[in-house]
């Protein structure tokens, strides 16, 4: 096996790695909806942290598991086109995509994220609500890092193009269920 094919798993493993952590965190979240539906029809006690809480989670679900729908290839693009064209050109349009608007876009993001969080931890921002959630350079940081997950997930799709491009293999639609 050469050294592209392996690179491209070890990648690959990663990525399934982050939608694991994207789906405990969906876990965590519906947990969080019925706590708060419990409380609020049950005991009339409403909790904004618990409230903001539910942001957050579902920030984190959507940002981390473009990575994963990345190695999955459920990531959109113009599939009428894309589908009746040659595996050749497939992995052409995927190189050119990922070297020439996924990877600016992920650094432009992470690069301002990183701004964006070491900010909110200067200013020691927390929610403007009474009984919200302190520290939100968590929640800003986990931008950067999702765009980050999402620049190395893009890495294994790219070096799945080249290994397609040089014959090293066919590839497979992964279906990886979580």
């Amino acid at each position: 096996m050469s050294f592209l094919l392996k690179a491209e798993a070890v990648i690959g493993r990663f990525s399934i790695w982050v939608g694991h952590f994207s789906a405990v965190l969906l876990l965590l979240l519906v947990a969080n909806v019925f706590y708060d539906v419990i409380m609020r029809y049950l005991f009339n006690d409403v909790s904004i942290g618990m409230q903001e809480l539910e942001w957050h989670l579902f920030s984190m679900i959507f940002l981390f598991g473009v990575a994963y729908a990345l190695q999955t290839d459920g990531h959109v693009r113009v599939d009428i086109l894309y589908e009746k064209a040659s595996p050749r050109t497939r992995a052409l349009v995927d190189i050119f995509g990922t070297l020439v608007f996924l990877w600016p876009f992920c650094l432009l993001v992470a690069g301002y994220g990183i701004g964006f969080a070491r900010e909110a931890w200067e200013i020691n921002e927390m929610s403007g609500d009474p009984g919200g959630l302190p520290h939100r350079w968590i929640i800003k940081g986990m931008i950067s890092l999702s765009f980050a997950c999402v620049l190395i997930s893009s890495l294994g799709f790219l070096l799945g193009a080249i290994n397609e491009l040089l014959g090293l293999k066919v590839r497979q639609h992964q279906e990886t269920e979580i």
